[in-house]
């Protein structure tokens, strides 16, 4: 038989060629727009989907499969085609080659046999990549949602009927038009994720990843537990920039497993604490992956970005805290029980000049990089183009020293490595568009909440408790960036009517929503972390779940104390006397947390006194009457919590 594959040269180079289209193509029409706004959508998910039936086999078995290849190849040019059409259809620079002299969106209702047959070859296509990129559980859920279009009267009272759609009408919704596909999902990866992408991939091309690491050996190297916070402090700031829990696993796991391993660490206790801390990063501003962004296009009234990093600051903050303290406090406890330091291996870093130059110029590049971004932030610039300015920082300072320098090759294969990158993102994006359309055009998206808001009318923690479970369970199988965004379409309108601050309510979505990849039986940073620790998938989970138990605390903190994310109790900015003591109130709380999950405080604690710290935690964190005592209004539980915690503190340095 004839090999019908091309030359896999000529795949690699057609595939490069489109990643620095994509780059070039959305660095030059996010700052400087030329087509219209679903045209330069649909180009987007044009190239992107090309690159992903390219680069992501129909099986692995099948990867170098000729005939499976040469159906990718038709795949892809299908994916050309439809979405090119879009382009032609809806852009005035190809009015003369509109059909009957009209757009697409004029010609809405009135679809052409040749727009809906294009239309439904692009969401099974859409569907099939998001297949290839992610796995089954979303292109289940959009099938599931495809379905309840097409066959809604049939449905039973409780899965909320309507009177069903045709074929036509579901394409036209999902793919011909601006509310589905080519929606806010893909808008918000084309205008604010892909660029940070892009952000990631020069800083990674310039050392910076190597810098972060050395420099958390230098904070940590030396002190108790020194590597398992190292991967703390890391994962933080590598997280950060990549906004994903399971690329940040893989990046920053590769140095701190094996380290924590060689400094005394359980294989299974090094691989949860770097997905705990791991899962943390996409919460940790300046960047925040993709979440942070979407909220700009859906929480109402709107916010601008630099006050959805200023909310999630102090949170973020108490996240990474509990995980340091943990990791010291556990290794204090093992170092008392074996008779050993645990995490008292030299960790300092470069060990020669060369490295140490190295170090020295990737840290220069990525201040420069970081700073420059906060400060355009700070002058007023949009995200987009604060992150442009910053990656024109980034080359400029990078040029100053050899180690950093970025020749055009290094620039091509950044390009093209972002490009590759943020082809899972695309192809989440237009398939959750698929569903966002879908709960649009049969309007569940306004029922749901309102059967929802009687149950929980109540009770406010009953509604966070059942948004909680939800945003967990869709999260197992999705981004977390995708399941936030589904949450805040389906559920964010419940928060909003029971008296929650706006942001406050998406930022809780957000949380659990990142929670979920350290949430067993699905926890996907842990399986990344095992996979490089070379453990069993369920205990890493388990153990990566107890580290990051502060997380699932923290959204209930901050919705019943808005003071942790520096506002008021009615949204407006908070002042500093305002937040000092929510926020020592919230610190308290989280070493008792960390204490409780260690077993250490001074020394091991025993098993009544680790269940009152527990109830000492459980005191300061939860909401609770308050009573007045001379003029000044005392929390009940907060007091009650501190005067346990200092019971248990006085208890624990006299037992022997």
């Amino acid at each position: 038989m004839a090999d019908t594959r091309p030359p896999r040269d000529l795949r690699l180079t057609v595939s490069g060629g489109l990643g620095v289209l994509l780059c070039a193509f959305t660095l030059l029409e996010v700052n400087y727009p030329l087509l219209a706004p679903q045209s330069r959508l649909a180009f987007f998910a044009l190239v992107g989907l090309a690159l992903c039936f390219l680069n992501v086999p129909v099986h692995p078995k099948l990867k170098e499969d000729p005939r499976a290849r040469a159906s990718d190849l038709v795949l892809a040019v299908l994916a050309v085609c439809c979405c090119g059409y879009i382009v032609v259809q809806t852009d005035p620079i190809f009015e003369a080659w509109w059909i009957d002299g009209q757009t697409l969106g004029n010609r809405a209702g009135f679809e052409t046999a040749l727009d809906t047959s294009i239309g439904l070859v692009g969401l099974l296509l859409v569907i099939e990549a998001a297949r290839r990129a992610l796995g089954l559980a979303l292109p289940l859920l959009a099938g599931a949602f495809i379905l309840y279009a097409l066959f809604g009267a049939a449905f039973p009272d409780w899965l909320f009927p309507h009177r069903g759609y045709s074929i036509p009408r579901v394409v036209a919704q999902t793919f011909l038009h601006s509310q589905g596909i080519f929606g806010v999902a893909l808008n918000v990866m084309f205008t604010y994720v892909f660029l940070f992408v892009i952000f990631g991939a020069f800083l990674e091309a310039t050392g910076a990843t190597r810098f972060i690491v050395d420099f958390a050996q230098r904070v940590f190297g030396r002190s108790s537990g020194g590597p398992a916070k190292v991967a703390v402090l890391s994962s933080g700031l590598m997280g950060s920039l990549s906004g994903s829990a399971v690329a940040n696993t893989a990046t920053t796991g590769t140095f701190t497993i094996p380290m924590m391993r060689s400094a005394g660490f359980q294989p299974v206790t090094a691989a949860g604490v770097q997905a705990a801390a791991s899962s943390g990063g996409a919460l940790m501003p300046p960047v925040m992956g993709a979440g942070a962004y979407m909220m700009l296009e859906i929480v109402d009234p709107p916010v601008t970005y630099l006050e959805i990093i200023r909310a999630a600051l102090i949170p973020a903050i108490l996240y990474y805290l509990s995980l340091i303290l943990i990791v010291h406090l556990h290794a204090k406890r093992v170092a008392i029980a074996a008779g050993g330091t645990p995490g008292d291996a030299d960790a300092t870093g470069p060990d020669t000049p060369e490295a140490e130059a190295r170090s020295h110029a990737a840290g220069i590049v990525f201040g420069a990089a970081l700073g420059s971004l906060i400060l355009f932030l700070v002058l007023g610039y949009t995200a987009f183009r604060a992150v442009t300015l910053s990656l024109v920082v980034i080359v400029a300072v990078s040029s100053l020293h050899k180690a950093t320098r970025l020749d055009w090759r290094f620039t091509i294969l950044s390009l093209v490595t972002a490009s590759r990158g943020v082809v899972p993102l695309v192809a989440a994006a237009a398939c959750v568009g698929i569903i966002i359309g879908i709960v649009t055009l049969t309007g569940v998206g306004t029922r749901l909440p309102a059967t929802i808001i009687p149950l929980a009318e109540q009770s406010l923690f009953l509604a966070l408790v059942l948004i909680m479970i939800s945003s967990i369970i869709l999260g197992m199988g999705l981004p977390s960036a995708v399941c936030y965004l589904l949450m805040a379409t389906l559920i964010g309108p419940v928060l909003g009517n029971l008296g929650v601050i706006p942001l406050a309510a998406h930022l809780f979505i957000f949380y659990f929503g990142m929670m979920s990849m350290v949430t067993p039986p699905v926890a996907l940073a842990a399986y990344a972390a095992s996979s490089i620790a070379g453990t069993r998938i369920m205990p890493t989970g388990l153990a990566a779940f107890r580290f990051a138990l502060v997380g699932f605390t923290l959204p209930y903190m901050f919705i019943y104390r808005p003071e942790l994310l520096m506002l008021t109790a009615t949204g407006e900015p908070a002042g500093v006397l305002d937040m000092l003591l929510p926020v020592a109130i919230a610190t308290l709380g989280v070493t008792c947390f960390a204490a409780g999950i260690a077993g250490q405080l001074s020394r091991p604690l025993g098993l009544g006194l680790r269940l009152a710290i527990f109830a000492a935690a459980g005191l300061l964190l939860a909401p609770g009457p308050t009573i007045a005592l001379a003029g000044i209004d005392l929390a009940v539980f907060d007091v009650a919590g501190g005067l346990l915690f200092c019971g248990v503190l006085v208890a624990n340095r006299r037992s022997a």
